[in-house]
């Protein structure tokens, strides 16, 4: 297994920001997006890189974003680097089959969080107040149940920590009702096209995230979409309700993690070789299985 890439330098390219997995780099109308091996829990950036994570989100964004595109435009100019301007080409050993040239878009400063199980923090609500973002809920649900019908639970965004959740009427005095509504409407034909096809698939999209902005005067996708990064991939063959579950994604390493003397602020301890191959393993499975073919790193994917 090699290293993985924790950090881009591509010099002369000016950063627009760094986060807590992709490194974005500014080239005026557009951004250059580029996805890390760099891994984060409890909201910690771990120092160990998993190699090859960073490829497989991006092509795993790629293959949503085109089966959505009917749905609602989105950011994205080119993933293939021969098309990129003459001075990116240079780096393409730290920008193949892991990067995408966007458009620049005004970003609506929400996360547009759908769920269609309870577990996470939806579970923790619900079982204080039987409610979970302001949507009454059936009694007696158990942790991981598939609620009756999935359900918008939006969260504001905030720069450093966990994002809040919020009620859809809070939404409202934050975006206006006209917006909200959309945002709902939008968020939840995306997920619902994105769990009928995980599921014929043997995954279950348990939740997930969407970030949308305005280009050219029209809501449209940017970031990532249904990645095991912004998602909870459960398969279904081991599906339980009652229980945690199984997963694709980085319950992995959080599960690890709970087990060491770390009190979850950085520094964030290093993964052991196992966790690492193990984890990297996850993000292959869901990756050929969603895809429906292998993952070749070598050739990007």
């Amino acid at each position: 297994m090699n290293s993985g890439l924790q950090e881009t330098s591509l010099p002369g390219v000016p950063l627009f920001a760094r986060g807590k997995v992709r490194d974005v780099y500014d080239l005026g109308e557009r951004l250059l997006i580029v996805a890390t091996d760099r891994i984060s829990a409890f909201d910690c950036v771990l120092p160990t890189p998993v190699p090859q994570k960073g490829v497989i989100l991006t092509q795993m964004s790629l293959f949503w974003l085109s089966m959505m595109s009917d749905i609602l435009p989105n950011h994205l100019i080119t993933a293939d680097v021969a098309e990129y301007p003459a001075d990116l080409r240079k780096y393409r050993d730290q920008l193949e089959g892991r990067s995408m040239l966007v458009r620049k878009a005004r970003r609506i400063d929400v996360e547009c969080v759908v769920r269609g199980y309870l577990a996470g923090s939806g579970w923790k609500d619900y079982q204080k107040t039987g409610m979970v973002c302001g949507h009454a809920l059936p009694p007696g649900l158990r942790e991981c149940d598939k609620l009756p019908e999935p359900i918008f639970t939006p969260a504001t965004k905030e720069e450093s920590g966990h994002d809040v959740n919020v009620s859809r009427e809070h939404l409202v005095t934050l975006v206006g009702r006209e917006l909200a509504s959309e945002l709902e409407r939008l968020s939840l034909a995306v997920y619902e096209r994105g769990r009928q096809y995980a599921e014929k698939r043997g995954i279950i999209i348990a939740d997930t995230k969407f970030e949308f902005g305005w280009i050219d005067g029209r809501i449209s996708l940017i970031d990532e979409i249904m990645s095991p990064d912004s998602s909870r991939f459960w398969p279904a063959d081991t599906y339980q309700p009652g229980r945690a579950q199984d997963s694709f994604d980085k319950q992995y390493v959080r599960d690890y993690l709970e087990t060491l003397d770390w009190d979850k602020t950085p520094p964030a301890p290093p993964l052991p070789a196992d966790i690492l191959a193990g984890t990297q393993a996850k993000y292959r499975e869901a990756y050929e299985r969603l895809v429906g073919k292998p993952f070749r790193p070598s050739e990007g994917a």
